[in-house]
């Protein structure tokens, strides 16, 4: 917890009192891998803190899974769409590797932002983090060649190709996992 905390003061420096409530309403999450953290159909009505481990975010499309992100140590992660609107969730998160995560519910954040405007605050900053990094992959995704994107991923997230098999990868990049080895093989 003291890590969550820690990291927190990244986003935004909260009051001792709003600190120690929101303490109080985390609840620690062992996970383990290939275990599906959300599936899609159920409502997410809680948001994590990824202490330790690895997770992706992915969908079903006729049948094929397509990786669309992937979460590691100090991400916020949850299905965000079902968590903010309360409908079913349309992607699975899995996770990748055995994770620590914790967990603070929909309803519990709702009566800290409630409570203490500071801690709407900080969420309002972790979400825009959230879509920043959304909208630059999806800007990446209509632009960039796969070679790009694969040289983009190499430059600026090594440890993507470090931690997660590459067919997650290549669903990630939107390409097939012979085409990731060929641009592997030339670089």
């Amino acid at each position: 917890m003291e890590h969550l905390l820690s990291h927190i003061k990244n986003y935004y420096t909260l009051s001792d009192e709003a600190q120690q409530a929101l303490f109080d309403c985390f609840t620690k999450v062992t996970a383990f891998k290939n275990e599906l953290l959300i599936t899609e159909g159920s409502i997410c009505r809680e948001l994590y803190f990824l202490e330790q481990g690895a997770l992706r975010g992915f969908y079903n499309v006729d049948g094929k899974e397509i990786t669309h992100w992937f979460g590691f140590e100090n991400d916020f992660v949850t299905s965000f769409h079902s968590f903010i609107t309360g409908k079913p969730a349309v992607e699975n998160i899995q996770l990748i590797e055995n994770s620590t995560l914790w967990s603070i519910s929909k309803n519990a954040l709702t009566a800290l932002f409630n409570q203490y405007h500071e801690v709407e605050r900080l969420v309002r900053i972790v979400y825009e983090r959230y879509y920043i990094r959304l909208e630059e992959r999806y800007v990446n995704a209509q632009f960039k060649t796969a070679k790009e994107l694969y040289e983009n991923l190499l430059k600026q997230s090594p440890h993507i190709l470090e931690r997660v098999p590459l067919g997650y990868v290549a669903s990630y990049l939107g390409i097939s996992q012979e085409t990731l080895s060929r641009i592997r093989g030339r670089l």
